[in-house]
């Protein structure tokens, strides 16, 4: 990376974060040494970029501080339109007219050699065959975990054993070709994931939940990584 785009790297770091961010942290990110970083700091704010901070203790940039925008290289543009493509394969309608959106405003905004490079990618992603077709409604379930609703429905495990479910929903997850929902069960009073292609009959109720003590997405995160760590 060169050092311009690595001074502008940094300060889109810690306007991305608003929190003191240790000198570690942005060497290991920026893949330079920790002197390299002070020295960086140092002329960032001999140059006027508002930042706060000291060597030992950390950085944070003044949240007034506007970033002006950078062109993307082709690498960041590949990945952005290589995801922007995958949203669109996505059951939810929604989802996949803003990527189509995102898409356009992109290119729009390209100079002409990178639109026509953009145009002739090599990378596509396409919905997946292998799964069973899901029958709920993806996007409304998507704004009940995004608006705390209490969602209902009907569950077929893996055994064809049928279940009704009330879940506090929490985040959905995608393990291609299957798509997760991740909730706190009130019938199991834990933490259950289930399979969208075996749920049926989704009511989004209009009763909403407050995430307690031991039951947010946090706290379920915290879990995993405590087993993951156990087992190795």
């Amino acid at each position: 990376m060169r050092r311009a785009d690595r001074l502008f790297r940094i300060v889109e770091y810690l306007k991305a974060r608003r929190q003191v961010v240790k000198a570690l942290d942005l060497a290991e990110e920026m893949e330079v040494s920790i002197r390299t970083i002070y020295r960086d700091m140092a002329d960032l704010n001999l140059s006027g970029v508002p930042i706060v901070g000291e060597a030992g203790v950390g950085y944070m940039l003044d949240k007034d501080h506007i970033v002006r925008p950078l062109m993307f290289d082709i690498e960041e543009l590949n990945a952005l339109m290589l995801g922007a493509q995958m949203v669109k394969s996505w059951p939810d309608k929604s989802l996949s007219r803003a990527a189509q959106g995102a898409m356009d405003k992109i290119s729009s905004v390209l100079p002409d050699t990178l639109r026509s490079e953009i145009a002739e990618t090599f990378m596509f992603s396409f919905q997946s065959q292998a799964g069973e077709a899901i029958k709920i409604d993806f996007g409304s379930l998507r704004l009940a975990i995004r608006n705390q609703n209490i969602v209902h429905f009907q569950y077929e495990n893996a055994s064809g054993e049928q279940s009704v479910r009330e879940i506090n929903p929490l985040a959905l997850a995608h393990f291609s070709p299957v798509w997760l929902l991740l909730g706190w069960c009130n019938l199991r009073d834990d933490f259950r994931h289930f399979r969208l292609d075996r749920m049926s009959a989704l009511q989004i109720r209009n009763e909403k939940f407050k995430p307690r003590q031991g039951q947010t997405l946090q706290d379920f995160l915290q879990k995993e990584a405590r087993l993951r760590k156990e087992k190795r």
